[in-house]
């Protein structure tokens, strides 16, 4: 490895979950890159729960998987536990959740940066860009040392201008034990690009030896494992169970005696929170009427006795955090070896960026991950791998990835981003999808791993093995329309111990549609389905494609209809200011954004149809002026 005059392809700036993805995926693909971190010891650590997954989470991990990243196979070498969630409920909303083992992941992820050749990693701060003729040409850190590159890509989560909190008290830090970033901020205001800030916090952590487990109940992981990756081989680990408690009045009483030491009921933090994950001062405040709330005790690692306290996340002081954890049953002992904190950092709010999220100001500058405004490691993740996708695209001259709502909850996770102003930090829900049904876990292969692989980050070799999977999915769906299910004694007893009975005879794909019957029913029935060699993922994806046929079809009607309006193209440079009968809001909201279609523009909060009817008009008559 050599490199000389400090001359780089790409410079991707953090090394978080949206940092690693990003690199790996330029470095794949062949160019240069420079991984600037604060700590490189700490390249994607997972500061708040060490879990991966969970409600539309799980399908982002799926899509990073199919296109070419990597969450997925760390997650899948890494994991405590294993477990899917709403099992019992539409596969729109199923999710897989793993608790992963901290460290591992971190090593693991560490060893994929080091082994690549393609990657040069360095602990330093970038505290500045530098820009010609408004492209990023490289970029400086804290010693003064400039690095030249044709791409920039931000990634640096909460590092950003970060100021930890706890209590009243404060000091400058992205993380506990790590400096903040400072001087970036200002490099990126003096460019013209506008930061705000916004606030998260992460819950203390407890050493499990002071714990009494048996005051909880247990929570075991499943025993049949699902897994992230789409790729084989995936390793079988010890799996090992989390454990619920629950608030108490007690808890309650010492949270509301001490709000006035709370930096954000002080005013002290001036950033918006995460609305769905709320610290447990917010919960008791608002939800007052809620008597309890649970607390999931959860381990951080084999080789640790740390305990993550899920759902009590709080910036209370110190001493009083004492007390409130030993109010929970079976935390009455409870050692505290990590304080809980608020952190508030700057942002990038992300409607300055495109859909390929490249910086509308600077050519070659991109962002990524909670810089945008986003919460989570998985949507910092998905964004940080289109952000990296995109930056080498730019070097090479190629087109930009820019992935539909439709196709995608990362393509719906990137246009609310750049679509919508953000207040608060962005977490990825199933309700933020008109296309829920169309874009579940156990498909997402199907949707991006064609892309991945024309990209050049999907092997032949992973491709033989998709177009394989769904050659057999294809066979299986057709094959069930032939096979006859007969309506007698033998089978009615079967059915019987799921409360289901046919009359006659019938296909098993008619019969697959009833809520109660799975394909495993199917195996009782039919001796020819029962001799199908089929895996797991291909006979749920059947059942699924089967069972939900009617309403799949018309989620796909609802594409096409939405199709209609994409296909009207804005152009650039529109003057809005021009346009007459529509509202001066709607113009300002148009002009800032910059909307590429029309279904984008009929998106943008307080943009209403009537607007949109007109735009319509003059797109058609190509009558909207431009400046």
């Amino acid at each position: 490895m050599s490199y000389l005059n400090n001359q780089f392809d790409i410079i991707i700036v953090g090394a978080g979950h949206a940092g690693c993805e990003a690199a790996l995926a330029c470095a794949k693909l062949g160019t240069k890159v420079l991984l600037c971190t604060l700590n490189v010891d700490n390249i994607a650590l997972q500061p708040c729960n060490p879990a991966v997954g969970g409600p539309a989470k799980s399908t982002l991990v799926r899509e990073i998987d199919a296109l070419g990243g990597v969450m997925g196979e760390v997650t899948d070498a890494t994991y405590l536990q294993l477990k899917i969630l709403n099992s019992s409920k539409g596969p729109a909303v199923r999710a897989l959740r793993a608790q992963s083992d901290k460290a591992e992941y971190t090593r693991y992820m560490r060893n994929l940066i080091e082994s690549n050749e393609n990657i040069y990693l360095k602990q330093c701060c970038i505290t500045e860009l530098k820009v010609e003729n408004d492209k990023i040409v490289g970029a400086v850190d804290e010693f003064g040392i400039e690095y030249k590159a044709n791409a920039v890509v931000l990634t640096t989560g909460t590092s950003l201008e970060g100021r930890i909190f706890v209590g009243l008290r404060s000091y400058s830090a992205g993380r506990l034990g790590e400096k903040a970033a400072i001087g970036l901020s200002d490099s990126l205001n003096k460019l013209g690009i506008q930061t705000k800030k916004l606030k998260t916090g992460t819950p203390a952590r407890v050493d499990k030896r002071t714990i009494d487990y048996s005051k909880m109940t247990i929570q075991p992981g499943d025993e049949e494992l699902s897994f992230f990756s789409f790729k084989p081989d995936r390793p079988i680990r010890k799996t090992y169970p989390c454990y619920l408690t629950r608030t108490t009045e007690e808890t309650h009483a010492i949270i509301k005696a001490n709000l006035d030491k709370s930096p954000m009921y002080q005013g002290l933090i001036h950033g918006v929170g995460p609305r769905y994950c709320p610290s447990i001062e917010d919960k008791i405040v608002r939800f007052a009427s809620n008597p309890s709330h649970h607390i999931f005790i959860e381990p951080e690692g084999l080789g640790t006795y740390e305990t993550y306290i899920q759902g009590f996340s709080t910036s209370l002081p110190a001493d009083v955090q004492v007390k409130m954890i030993r109010s929970l049953p079976g935390l009455e002992k409870a050692h505290i070896v990590k304080p809980a904190y608020a952190v508030e950092y700057d942002y990038v709010p992300a409607v300055q960026t495109t859909h390929a999220l490249m910086s509308k100001k600077i050519k070659g500058l991109f962002f990524g991950g909670q810089i945008n405004g986003t919460s989570g490691y998985e949507e910092a993740a998905a964004q940080g791998l289109i952000a990296g996708i995109n930056a080498f695209n730019y070097v090479n001259g190629s087109e930009m990835l820019e992935l539909s709502r439709s196709s995608s909850y990362t393509g719906t996770l990137i246009d609310d981003l750049v679509t919508k102003d953000i207040q608060d930090p962005y977490r990825m829900l199933t309700s933020r999808s008109e296309y829920r049904l169309l874009l579940r876990q156990d498909n997402a292969d199907e949707r991006l791993t064609p892309i991945g692989h024309k990209i050049g980050l999907i092997d032949d070799m992973q491709y033989e093995r998709f177009n394989e999977k769904q050659r057999l999915i294809k066979e299986e769906k057709e094959r069930l329309e032939t096979v006859k299910i007969t309506a007698d004694e033998a089978t009615n007893e079967i059915l019987a111990k799921y409360n289901e009975h046919i009359d006659r005879g019938m296909r098993a794909s008619e019969l697959l549609k009833r809520p109660n019957i799975t394909y495993k029913v199917l195996k009782e029935l039919d001796d020819s389905t029962q001799n199908r060699n089929l895996s797991k993922e291909v006979f749920e994806q059947v059942e699924v494609i089967v069972k939900y046929d009617g309403y799949i079809k018309r989620q796909e009607e609802q594409v096409q209809q939405a199709g209609k309006l994409e296909k009207f193209k804005i152009p650039e440079n529109i003057d809005y200011s021009q346009i007459e009968h529509i509202s001066s809001e709607t113009k300002e909201k148009l002009a800032k954004i910059q909307p590429k279609t029309l279904a984008q523009a009929a998106r943008i909060g307080g943009v209403k149809p009537a607007d949109i009817s007109i735009l319509m008009v003059m797109l058609d008559k190509n009558t909207i002026a431009r400046k």
